[in-house]
């Protein structure tokens, strides 16, 4: 318990720090595996953390709050993890949600918070995903999604999205792209075929997209010599070595179904990772209908839980931008983008949270942008 404390204590410090550089007017938070992984012992301690941020001083003149916490872990069939909060500051005039029971808008008014289930919250709609999309995986991915805007200007819908991981990395590098990354592909699709309308929408959440991962071994591998060790009693591959061809046979990469581990574990930092986007290939599928800012930022996801170590990743997994921000392109025409390239840095913003502070083995990602000025 008092490493869950810690964890979110050194994480709200960044969360503020960012706020206070940009000065949003308005600041969507999405949140995914709420607890964490022993969500039933932590739960609590991360309701306390919502309400940390909800009464910080950064927040003083944010005067409507709208917060919901998917906490209901005893409805197996449901329970999504899910959690976010949204904040309008009060130079704000005329901001209203979507009431879906009713379908309409409503002025927002005041602080709203809904812990529990969210099943009969008028304001959001929560779906979990059909169990068919990964029939071997026992988790809680699933969807939640927030419509907010002006009766003038239409709105916008904000959706909180947790897509499965890679179960096995072993069998992430079967084939490119790997059956992982197919299962995301659909649940995607379905996500955007089946609760969308002609609004622009924001998707923004823990994605699990991953790096083509055979393509990334083959890449590692080079000039090394590769073994695959298989088990006596199913002759399953059991593990993949890569070693130095000369004569010290050093050890380059060693990955088990739970485990990566390369030798150089800096090259997935340097230069924020620019080598490694040619493997990011998952959202690609999507061009016609989504973008994304383009990503200067290292890998998010797996980060080291050890608090002296928080720029390192752990090796559990081959590094990959898991953590996203996509939009339709109806919400990019949203944007202000500047001409001038050194105004754009600052009127637009794809970035991590705390990149030198441990936050937990993701990194939180987050887009600051400007609204035309016609949209206001």
């Amino acid at each position: 318990m008092t490493d869950v404390v810690q964890l979110l204590h050194s994480a709200f410090s960044p969360l503020e720090q960012t706020i206070s550089k940009h000065k949003p007017q308005f600041i969507a938070l999405h949140f995914q595996e709420v607890g964490g992984k022993d969500y039933m012992v932590n739960m609590g301690q991360a309701e306390n953390f919502f309400c940390n941020i909800e009464s910080s001083e950064e927040m003083k003149d944010f005067d409507r709050v709208s917060i919901y916490i998917d906490n209901e872990f005893q409805s197996e069939d449901t329970f999504t993890a899910l959690g976010s909060m949204y904040f309008i500051h009060k130079t704000l005039k005329n901001i209203y949600q979507y009431d879906f029971n009713v379908k309409d808008l409503k002025a927002v008014q005041g602080k709203n918070k809904h812990v529990g289930s969210l099943d009969r919250v008028a304001t959001v709609e929560k779906e979990k995903f059909p169990k068919n999309f990964w029939p071997d995986v026992s988790m809680y991915g699933g969807v939640c999604g927030e419509r907010y805007g002006r009766s003038t200007h239409g709105g916008v819908d904000l959706v909180n999205i947790h897509l499965f991981h890679d179960a096995s990395n072993l069998i992430a590098c079967n084939s490119s792209p790997s059956v992982y990354s197919g299962n995301r592909k659909n649940a995607l699709r379905y996500v955007i075929n089946s609760r969308f309308t002609a609004l622009p929408f924001f998707l923004f959440g823990d994605f699990n997209f991953r790096l083509d991962t055979l393509s990334v071994v083959e890449h590692l591998s080079i000039e090394t010599e590769m073994q695959t060790v298989k088990k006596d009693s199913t002759n399953e591959v059991e593990k993949i070595i890569c070693e130095e061809k000369d004569s010290t046979h050093q050890l380059v990469l060693h990955i088990e179904e739970k485990l990566f581990e390369y030798l150089h574990e800096a090259f997935f930092r340097e230069d924020n990772g620019k080598a490694l986007l040619k493997y990011d290939k998952e959202v690609q599928a999507f061009c016609d209908i989504i973008r994304e800012v383009d990503i200067t930022f290292p890998p998010s996801y797996p980060y080291s839980e050890d608090h002296n170590q928080p720029t390192r990743y752990m090796n559990t997994r081959c590094p990959a931008w898991c953590d996203r921000i996509l939009m339709s392109h109806t919400a990019d025409d949203l944007i202000h983008w500047s001409d001038d390239d050194e105004e754009e840095e600052k009127s637009v913003v794809y970035n991590t949270v705390g990149p030198n502070v441990c936050m937990g083995d993701h990194k939180p990602v987050f887009l600051f942008f400007q609204l035309k000025t016609n949209n206001h």
